[in-house]
């Protein structure tokens, strides 16, 4: 059997509790190749930054920081 590794919060790993919107690199990280955010299951962050994350990323997008499709 497998033993089952849980991946450790990005965030909180470097204890950073805010997210920017105008952090496009970071941003990126959480985002699949066709610019969808990423599932919480997939990257290991905990449910609050992934809340703040996905908030960011909409946020970005409107602004025209990171775009809404790769297309």
């Amino acid at each position: 059997m497998k033993a089952i590794t849980k991946k450790q919060c990005h965030f909180c790993a470097i204890n950073m509790n805010t997210v920017d919107f105008k952090d496009s690199q970071l941003l990126w990280k959480f985002l699949t190749p066709q610019a969808q955010i990423t599932k919480r299951r997939k990257t290991g962050t905990c449910m609050l930054h992934q809340r703040k994350v996905a908030q960011a990323i909409k946020r970005a997008r409107q602004l025209g920081i990171v775009p809404f499709t790769t297309r």
